[in-house]
C-alpha cells in the first residue's frame, strides 16, 4: 500500500476506536520496570526457577513488531532501555482488551503487565495479563530504515532514526556519558562550572563570522557568541581561578562533515599555569576518557587504530612544515618566497598576506590532514594568536597549540596575554585586517581590556570541540552523526 493509504487506513482506525469509546492517549498509567531490569534479573534463570516467580511485571513502549499464531501471537516491546518479547493470548487477556490487540498497529504505544518467562527458545518473554493502549500511531515505521542511504532525511526524522536504529541511540548514549565524564574529570581538578552569555554586544574570543540579531528593549545588535572566552577571563580576573563551561557556539561559516554552525564545546581557564602544563592535562583527560568508554587507551576510528598514551608528539608549525613539505627555514622566513612556494603548491593567498597568515594557509591545507596519531602542534604566527601570549625567546610566534588526532583539529590552548597595552595593540591589529576586509578578524574590546588593566593572573587556557571528541569516541564518520538536530537546509517537506 502506498504512505497515503496507509495514513487513510489508520485514521479509519483510530475513528473506529474513538467511537467505541478508547481513549487513544491516557495518561494515568505507570510503569514498574524497563526492558534491561527484566533482563537483570532474569535472564540467567531458567523456566523452573522463573514458574517459583509469583509477581508480575509491567513494561511500556513502542510495539516494533507483531507475529499472529491463531488465537495466540509474539510482540516485540521497545522502551529506552532495549527490547523485550511480550505474549499475547486470548484466554489471559480480559475480552475487551484482546480486542483492543487485534486492533493495533506496528508503533503504537502499548503498556502490558504479567508474569515472566521464557519460550522453548530461551527467549525471555513477559505474558500479558493486562493490555492498554498508551498513544496511537498515525503513521507507520519504515520497513528498512536501517538500510536507508538518504542520511539527510535521517538527521530530518531523526525520531525515526532512533526509533529504528539502536547503533544510532547508542552513539547520543555515549555523548551523555562521555560529557558526564568531563564534568567529574573537571570538578575532581577542582574547576568550577560557570555559565556565560550566549548573546554579546562584541562578537569576540574566535577569529570567527558571527550570527546578528537585534534586542528591542535595549535598542541594540547583539550577537550570538563565537566563543566564552573573553567572559571567562574576566571571572578568572575576578578570582575565579579555575573554570569551564560546557555550551554552545555559534559560528555563521560552511557546513561539512566536521562543521555545523552550532556546536558545543568545553572552554576552560587556569590560572597560574602555561600552555605546556595544560598539554599535560589534555593528555590525562583524554586518557581517562578512553580508559571509561573503552577499557583501554586505544581504540579504533574509521579503520585507524589511534593511541592515547601520553606523551603524545609535540611538533612547532614551523617544523611540522618543513617536516612534511619539505620547506626550508629560510623560505618560511621570507614573504616572497614563501607566497611563491604557496602558489607552486595551488593555494591562493591574498598579495598582501603576511608571512604568518601565509605559513598558516600552507600548514591548514597541506599538513593538518597528516596528523593522524594525537599531536600537539605548538608556536603559532601572532598574526592569527590575537589574544595569546607572545613567546618570549621568539616574539613574532605566541605559545600556543591545537591539538590535531585524525587530521582534523581537536583543541586549541594558549597561555593568555594578560598584558593590557599588547592586547589593544592586537586588537587594533585586527581592526586594521577587519577594514581590509576581513570579516573573521577580531573586533576592538576596551571593556575587556579594562578587564586586564585590573591585572589577570597568568593564566593558561583551552576550548576543546565535543562534537568532534564524541565523533572520535563513537568512531562517527561525520558531525551530524553526533548532533541530534544538525543544521539542514528547509525543505518544503519535513
Amino acid at each position: 500500500m502506498e504512505e497515503s493509504e496507509l495514513i487513510k487506513t489508520r485514521k479509519e482506525k483510530i475513528a473506529a476506536l474513538r467511537a467505541a469509546g478508547i481513549d487513544l492517549y491516557p495518561n494515568e498509567v505507570r510503569v514498574g520496570h524497563t526492558s534491561a531490569e527484566l533482563r537483570t534479573r532474569f535472564d540467567a534463570l531458567d523456566n523452573d526457577a522463573l514458574a517459583e516467580v509469583k509477581d508480575t511485571f509491567s513494561l511500556a513502549g513502542r510495539l516494533m513488531a507483531i507475529r499472529n499464531f491463531g488465537k495466540a501471537s509474539f510482540i516485540s516491546i521497545q522502551d529506552r532501555k532495549g527490547r523485550l518479547q511480550g505474549f499475547i493470548q486470548k484466554k489471559t487477556l480480559p475480552e475487551e482488551e484482546y480486542d483492543l490487540f487485534r486492533r493495533l498497529d506496528v508503533g503504537d504505544i502499548i503498556y502490558i503487565e504479567g508474569k515472566i518467562f521464557k519460550t522453548k527458545t530461551g527467549e525471555l518473554t513477559i505474558e500479558a495479563g493486562r493490555l492498554r493502549l498508551l498513544a496511537k500511531a498515525v503513521h507507520s515505521l519504515p520497513e528498512k530504515w536501517h538500510g536507508l542511504t538518504d542520511m539527510e532525511m535521517r538527521y530530518r526524522r531523526r525520531h525515526l532514526d532512533l526509533i529504528m536504529n539502536p547503533d544510532v541511540r547508542e552513539v547520543f548514549h555515549r555523548r551523555s556519558r562521555i560529557i558526564k565524564l568531563i564534568r567529574d574529570f573537571m570538578d575532581g581538578h577542582d574547576f568550577l562550572e560557570v555559565e556565560t552569555p550566549m548573546m554579546q554586544p562584541r562578537a569576540g574570543g574566535a577569529a570567527a563570522k558571527p550570527f546578528k540579531t537585534f534586542h528591542n528593549t535595549l535598542g541594540m545588535d547583539l550577537y550570538l557568541r563565537i566563543a566564552p572566552e573573553l567572559y571567562l577571563k574576566r571571572l578568572v580576573t575576578g578570582g575565579l581561578e579555575r573554570v569551564y563551561e560546557i555550551n554552545r557556539n555559534f559560528r555563521n561559516e560552511g557546513i561539512s562533515t566536521f562543521h555545523n554552525p552550532e556546536f558545543t564545546m568545553m572552554e576552560f581557564y587556569l590560572a597560574y599555569a602555561t600552555y605546556e602544563d595544560l598539554m599535560r592535562f589534555t593528555e590525562e583527560l583524554f586518557l581517562f576518557l578512553a580508559e571509561n568508554v573503552f577499557g583501554a587507551p586505544r581504540f579504533t576510528y574509521q579503520g585507524t587504530e589511534i593511541n592515547l598514551s601520553p606523551p603524545w608528539r609535540r611538533i612547532s608549525v614551523r617544523e611540522a612544515v618543513e617536516t612534511h613539505l619539505g620547506i626550508a627555514p629560510e623560505i618560511m622566513a621570507d614573504r616572497r618566497r614563501l607566497l611563491a612556494t604557496a602558489a607552486e603548491m595551488g593555494l591562493e593567498p591574498e598579495e598582501n598576506a603576511v608571512v604568518g597568515k601565509i605559513l598558516m594557509m600552507i600548514f591548514e591545507e597541506k599538513v593538518e590532514k597528516e596528523l593522524i596519531q594525537p599531536t600537539f602542534v605548538t608556536q603559532y604566527p601572532v598574526e592569527v594568536s590575537p589574544l595569546s601570549r607572545r613567546n618570549p625567546r621568539d616574539p613574532g610566534f605566541t605559545d600556543r597549540f591545537e591539538l590535531y588526532i585524525c587530521g582534523r583539529e581537536i583543541a586549541n590552548a594558549f597561555s593568555e596575554l594578560n598584558d593590557p597595552e599588547d592586547q589593544r595593540e592586537r586588537f587594533l591589529m585586527q581592526l586594521r585586517e577587519r577594514e581590509a576586509g576581513d570579516e573573521e578578524a577580531h573586533e576592538m574590546d576596551e571593556d575587556y581590556v579594562r578587564t586586564l588593566e585590573y591585572a589577570m593572573p597568568p593564566t593558561a587556557g583551552e576550548g576543546i570541540g565535543i562534537d568532534r571528541l564524541v565523533m572520535l569516541f563513537t568512531d562517527s564518520a561525520s558531525i551530524r552523526d553526533v548532533i541530534l538536530f544538525p543544521q539542514l537546509r528547509i525543505r518544503d517537506e519535513q
